[in-house]
């Protein structure tokens, strides 16, 4: 089997849930194989909700794989055969309770391109309309409208620790809003 998006031979060694795991084979420096273990996804989304110029919409998101509840955006996996855009839709209103009316591309990224596959494709969304939550079975997540600059003080200070919600945040704050 080939690893997605490259030419590189592999095999899957785990099939889970939300990804797998493959492992190549890699020809090193001294011609020698060297063995590497990548973690395969659909990709996924990431969305700010921006409900007026100064305030956008974070979550607070427990997080079992590090015991720790924490600020994010809303996010989620890309199920198969599925736009990204209509994934961020679908997540927007699943987390966070929100329905946009328009949702406009910003930036794609792989948040760890080391070990990962995993393409990030991060929207912002206007025109929210609040619908409600519709949680998955597993999802313990609350909603809090945020002043811009206080979720910009928020990664300065290290409380938002989530690098897709950093990036995302300062992209916008900084690059977006500064062309207008």
């Amino acid at each position: 089997m080939m690893l997605p998006g490259s030419e590189v031979q592999s095999e899957v060694v785990f099939e889970g849930v939300r990804f797998d795991v493959h492992r190549v084979a890699l020809p090193g420096r001294t011609g020698e194989a060297v063995t590497r273990d990548a973690v395969v996804t659909p990709g996924a989304v990431v969305i700010l909700p921006v409900l007026d110029d100064q305030t956008v919409v974070l979550i607070r998101n427990e997080r079992f794989a590090v015991g720790q509840t924490l600020w994010e955006l809303p996010a989620g996996t890309i199920e198969a055969g599925e736009e990204p855009s209509l994934c961020a839709r679908r997540e927007l209103e699943e987390e966070a309770g929100y329905r946009a009316r328009e949702i406009e591309p910003m930036i794609e990224f792989y948040p760890s391109p080391g070990i990962c596959t995993e393409h990030m494709h991060a929207y912002l969304a206007r025109g929210l309309e609040h619908v409600g939550q519709k949680l998955d079975q597993n999802e313990r997540i609350t909603v809090e409208a945020v002043a811009l600059e206080r979720s910009i003080q928020m990664v300065r200070d290290h409380t938002i620790r989530d690098g897709k919600t950093i990036a995302v945040l300062l992209y916008y704050r900084f690059l977006m809003t500064e062309r207008g």
